[in-house]
């Protein structure tokens, strides 16, 4: 099928990755992902990561992209990927109730102000903003930052002007600013005050999600309640709970029991909306450049504050394997919503009655996944949420329109992690050398 107008020209990398006829396995790959991910990771040092980072991206767009535009993927999920989503710094998404120090935490590590900051006791921070790095202190527009070739934020266009006027890039040079993007995001709101917004604020965060490399979830010592709007966006996390670090700041405003209670209480909340029997690490500290106002934990607090920034710093080692990680989880989600689109096209009658049929199949969405899970073999926990799943093809007015699954593209998608990925890292080592 042919590319999307917005990517023709896009991809600058041509050179085949294929290792020759007859050597490599011909298997899915699913199976031995983990395995094999650990045996590259334990010499990543040794491989040029750009060059790495350039390959991955030619390889989505010769074996995953032509699944994913013949089974309009982009329409019940996301967009497809440029090469700038694999070649950008790590990105580092911050969100949380309005006050809670997100744009402060940022200051905190950039260790000055940044072009367009705002900092306030009342909701200040009324946009999406970038901090990027660039070699003068700037702010870019939302529309120019992603009409941008070299910045991942392309993705972000079909969200509209209302959206795009609520969305800036911030440019300064910092140094930490080399190897990860912060993203600010505006202060999720409570009661009345969020039905105010004007754009698909969901749709969003979870795109922002998609492609974050690590999920900050700010609350304030003194403001635990979680809104409705909250649990939303936290619920949307929930595929993502790998990425996610909860930080509980301004703890030195509040004493030592206090802080064991408020710490309870976090936990307590955050089982009731994430659902899920894990827990994710909590950092506590107090994210600002101003003295601690409570002394009492200033050794724990401290702690706290380095080990966040390692895991910060971090990012950069383990962008090559994030990618890769990041590339197998959408392999996965293609594939299945590819064999489900193949599955209900199936089910419809070749003359009459494909209209009524369609919306039959629809509304018992959950039971024809489990019939395609069986028929085909696919893991049900790479299914996508019901739900959201049912009212994109509320949208589709016939299925029968969709082209044939190719079993060929399948095929070629399930090499890449076989033999491919191996083979690009073995050609990375050599480039290095």
């Amino acid at each position: 099928p042919p590319l999307l107008p917005e990517q023709e020209g896009a991809y600058a990398y041509e050179e085949p990755l294929m290792p020759p006829a007859g050597e490599g396995p011909d298997v899915s790959p699913f199976d031995d992902v983990q395995e094999t991910t650990a045996r590259m990771d334990s010499d990543l040092a040794e491989f040029d990561k750009e060059f790495i980072l350039q390959g991955l991206a030619r390889l989505y767009k010769k074996k995953i992209l032509p699944l994913e535009l013949s089974s309009r993927y982009g329409h019940f999920h996301s967009p497809p990927l440029s090469p700038s989503d694999f070649e950008a710094p790590p990105m580092v998404l911050l969100l949380g109730q309005y006050s809670v120090g997100k744009t402060s935490f940022i200051r905190y590590l950039l260790g000055r102000d940044f072009p367009g900051i705002r900092i306030g006791p009342e909701p200040t921070t009324d946009r999406f903003t970038a901090v990027l790095w660039g070699p003068n202190d700037k702010v870019v527009p939302g529309a120019a930052l992603c009409s941008q070739l070299h910045r991942p934020f392309g993705g972000l266009n079909p969200f509209g002007n209302n959206f795009l006027s609520r969305m800036e890039g911030s440019e300064l040079d910092a140094p930490i600013l080399r190897n990860i993007t912060l993203v600010d995001t505006p202060g999720i709101l409570s009661g009345q005050k969020q039905r105010s917004r004007n754009y698909d604020y969901e749709g969003v965060m979870k795109w922002f999600a998609e492609r974050a490399d690590l999920i900050i979830v700010m609350f304030d010592a003194h403001k635990l309640d979680i809104s409705d709007e909250l649990k939303r966006v936290m619920e949307l996390m929930i595929p993502h709970l790998d990425k996610i670090r909860i930080v509980l700041n301004k703890a030195d405003s509040i004493s030592t029991q206090q802080l064991m209670r408020v710490y309870g209480a976090l936990m307590w909340s955050l089982g009731k909306v994430m659902n899920t029997p894990e827990v994710s690490r909590v950092y506590i500290g107090s994210f600002w450049d101003a003295p601690m106002h409570i002394t009492e934990q200033a050794e724990l607090l401290q702690k706290e504050e380095l080990d966040l920034c390692h895991d910060i710093m971090a990012l950069p080692q383990q962008a090559v394997m994030r990618r890769i990680n990041e590339m197998v989880k959408r392999a996965r989600s293609v594939k299945v919503h590819a064999y489900i689109i193949h599955y209900l096209r199936k089910q419809l009658p070749y003359t009459w009655g494909k209209k009524e049929k369609q919306r039959r199949l629809i509304a018992r969405l959950d039971s024809e996944f489990l019939a395609a899970a069986r028929r085909y073999g696919l893991p049900k926990g790479d299914f996508p949420p019901v739900e959201p799943f049912r009212q994109a093809l509320y949208e589709i007015k016939d299925l029968s329109e969709f082209p044939k699954l190719d079993k060929k593209l399948v095929r070629e998608m399930d090499k890449v992690f076989s033999i491919e990925i191996p083979a690009l890292l073995e050609r990375a080592r050599l480039h290095q050398c």
